[in-house]
C-alpha cells in the first residue's frame, strides 16, 4: 500500500469532521466531492448560509477575551472575522469540528495567525512549527520514498530549542499518520565538524536537547543530506551515526532552506507535498500552498482527519 492510500484509509477508519473555510475556491469545492464520495471525512464547506450569527458573535466575544490585551477595540476583532477562516477555526476550538484545512486562497502567515491565535498552543512543548510529508515516486531512500520535511513554513531562523522542538513535533506526526519509527537528522553543510561555525553550534546544541528532552528518539545531526538519507554515503562520512544513512525525518537549519528544499523536491522529482501541516497546537490544522491542487486538498485533509482520532 502506497502513503497515499494508506493516510486516505487511515483516516477513513474513524471519521472526522473536518472545515474547510475556503467555499468559494473551485479546488476546494472539487475536493470536498472527492472526500465525500471516498468516505475519507466529514466535511462542512463553510459557505456563508452555514456562518450562523449568533455563533459568529459569540466567537468574536470569546477571541476578544483572549486577546483584548493586544487588541485595542473589540471592532478590529469584528473585521478579523469577516474573513470565515477565523470562523472555522473557532469551531474548531469549540469542537464543533475536529480540523480545519486552508490556504489555497490565503497566505501561510494568514493561516497560521488563525491557527494559533484560535486554537492556542499546546503547552507540552510550548511551540507551533510545521511540516511537509513528502512523497517522492521511484526513490529508495526514506520510507521507500516517504519523509517529513521541516520547519518549512512557520520560524524562519529556529534557535535550539526551537529546533529540537520541530524534531519531536515531527517525530510524533510521523508515528501517528504514517506509522513509522522516526528516524531524525537535523541538516547542514556539514557532517559531524567537518565544517565549523555558529551555524553548526547551533545544530550541535538542539541534538543535546532534543536527546534530553525524548531520550528514546534516534536523532543525529550536524549531518549533511547525503550523509543523512544515503548509507553508503553515511558508512564514509559518519560510519558512527546512529541513524546509518536512513533518515525518514529531515529538520532543516531554517526556513528558507526547508521552502526551497522541498519546493525544488515537489518540482523536479514530481512528488507530493502534503501540508504545511501545523503542529504544536491544542487542535490540528493544515495550510496548504496556494499552488496546490484538488487532490492536495484532500490528502491534507485526511492526515488532519488521522491527527484528530
Amino acid at each position: 500500500m502506497d502513503t497515499i492510500d494508506l493516510i486516505r484509509r487511515k483516516a477513513a477508519s474513524k471519521l472526522k469532521t473536518i472545515v474547510l473555510p475556503e467555499y468559494k475556491d473551485p479546488r476546494m469545492i472539487e475536493a470536498a466531492g472527492i472526500i465525500e464520495k471516498g468516505n475519507i471525512a466529514k466535511i462542512v464547506l463553510l459557505s456563508e448560509e452555514k456562518v450562523l450569527k449568533e455563533d459568529k458573535e459569540r466567537y468574536i466575544d470569546e477571541f476578544y477575551a483572549l486577546h483584548k490585551a493586544k487588541i485595542a477595540d473589540i471592532n478590529e476583532v469584528k473585521k478579523v472575522f469577516e474573513d470565515p477562516l477565523y470562523y472555522a477555526a473557532m469551531m474548531v476550538r469549540e469542537a464543533k469540528a475536529d480540523g480545519f484545512v486552508a490556504g489555497a486562497s490565503h497566505t501561510t502567515p494568514d493561516v497560521g495567525r488563525a491557527a494559533i491565535r484560535c486554537l492556542g498552543v499546546d503547552e507540552r512543548l510550548g511551540l507551533a512549527c510545521s511540516c511537509f510529508i513528502m512523497v517522492v515516486p521511484d526513490c529508495e531512500y526514506g520510507a521507500s520514498g516517504t519523509f517529513i520535511f521541516a520547519d518549512c513554513g512557520i520560524i524562519p531562523e529556529p534557535n535550539p530549542r526551537q529546533l529540537a522542538c520541530i524534531a519531536l513535533h515531527s517525530s510524533e506526526l510521523a508515528t501517528k499518520v504514517l506509522g513509522l519509527e522516526p528516524r531524525v537528522a537535523l541538516l547542514s553543510y556539514s557532517t559531524k565538524g567537518s565544517a565549523k561555525g555558529k551555524a553548526i553550534d547551533k545544530l550541535t546544541e538542539a541534538l543535546e536537547l532534543a536527546k534530553d528532552m525524548a531520550p528514546q528518539l534516534l536523532i543525529d545531526g550536524e549531518l549533511q543530506v547525503d550523509a543523512a538519507i544515503v548509507p553508503q554515503v553515511a558508512g564514509i562520512k559518519y560510519p558512527a551515526s546512529p541513524i546509518g544513512g536512513r533518515a525518514n525525518v529531515l529538520i532543516f537549519p531554517s526556513l528558507e532552506a526547508g521552502n526551497v528544499s522541498y519546493k525544488l523536491v515537489q518540482r523536479l522529482s514530481k512528488a507530493r507535498a502534503l501540508g504545511p501541516l501545523i503542529l504544536g497546537l491544542n487542535k490540528p490544522s493544515s495550510d496548504l500552498s496556494r499552488g496546490c491542487s484538488a487532490e492536495d486538498i484532500v490528502d491534507c485533509v485526511a492526515v488532519t482527519a488521522i491527527r484528530a482520532q
